[in-house]
């Protein structure tokens, strides 16, 4: 019976010292007083930028009285608590607001741009991971001991100078050469699918720099350890050795790091979808800041602002899955 109740505790998970449970209200919290600061920060987009927003409905040739009367009716006379009140209470029926410009709902408007902003920065992403995990590593490989300082120093010139340049500068140069100068993909729009190689590119390339010299350093960090010696003394092949006892100790920081880029993506993304015409979110923000369309300016940072949290908060589980001891340290911050 001892034997039985012994081995019954031992196959019981432990839960009660599990740091998931404190790390996952810690980060809801974290997300909840995020949305609160986005909810309030774009209500007040329309207070801050300047202009009437009545003014801007009713056109340049309407009279005051036409003006005083779409201020009425949009609630734009009332206290800015009651304006507020109202708009909260609009997001937690999923209603965004109507555009100014076009009469159509902002839900709708973010619905048809937003896959369009997503398929670019994703693909950037996997393309920025799938490549800089492995050149950096190589380098770092090339480059043990001391060896091969040329291609080190190289490496490092390169990618800090690639990584520098802004993604407009980039945009505009991938423009020149391939569309312009070689004609072989389409300056601009997304009819074809080779219409997406220009902007990915232009989003990837910083990325892929900035990505590459982390895990340059870190792999150099793991190859000096003592148990990688020893894994080498053993002579396994070098993808064993590299992809079973290098790899998994980097993950950590290059997750980390991916996902701030990721975030990051989702801002260079209005800049290089301007530039190649892209119908994503960053043209119609830009497009609606021209026009002075508030409802839309508020819907697309709105959104964007909680993706970018949603995503951090995906990266930290993500994170505490590969490796538990994380979760320590952030369920005592939180």
């Amino acid at each position: 019976m001892e034997t039985l109740t012994a081995s019954l505790k031992a196959a019981t998970p432990k839960t009660a010292g599990s740091p998931w449970p404190r790390f996952l209200l810690g980060r809801l919290a974290g997300l909840a007083g995020v949305l609160v600061t986005l909810v309030v920060g774009t209500f007040l987009i329309v207070q801050l930028i300047p202009g009437d927003p009545a003014q801007v409905m009713a056109g340049p040739d309407a009279g005051p009285a036409r003006i005083e009367q779409i201020r009425h009716a949009q609630g734009l006379d009332e206290p800015l608590l009651t304006q507020f009140l109202h708009y909260a209470s609009g997001l937690l029926h999923g209603d965004l607001g109507t555009s100014f410009a076009s009469g159509l709902p902002v839900s709708d408007i973010i619905t048809d741009r937003l896959p369009f902003t997503a398929q670019i920065a994703l693909l950037a992403v996997v393309i920025a991971l799938a490549v800089s995990i492995p050149l950096g590593m190589a380098v770092a490989v090339a480059c043990r001991g001391g060896r091969r300082r040329t291609l080190d120093t190289a490496f490092t010139s390169v990618t800090s100078i690639l990584g520098s340049v802004p993604e407009f500068v980039l945009a505009s140069l991938l423009i020149m050469l391939f569309a312009i100068k070689l004609k072989m993909l389409p300056p601009s729009g997304a009819a074809t699918l080779d219409a997406t190689i220009l902007p990915v590119l232009a989003l990837t390339i910083a990325p892929v720099c900035t990505l590459a010299r982390v895990v340059r350093r870190e792999t150099a960090t793991v190859l000096a350890m003592d148990y990688m010696r020893t894994a080498r003394g053993r002579r396994p092949g070098a993808l064993r050795l590299y992809a079973r006892h290098a790899l998994p100790n980097l993950m950590t920081s290059t997750l980390t790091l991916g996902g701030l880029i990721l975030t990051g993506l989702l801002g260079g993304a209005v800049i290089v979808e301007f530039v190649f015409a892209w119908p994503g979110l960053g043209t119609g923000v830009l497009d609606a800041l021209v026009k002075r369309d508030y409802p839309v300016i508020q819907g697309v940072v709105l959104v964007l602002g909680v993706l970018a949290t949603l995503l951090n908060l995906l990266v930290d589980v993500v994170l505490g899955l590969l490796d538990p001891r994380s979760l320590r340290g952030k369920a005592g911050d939180a």
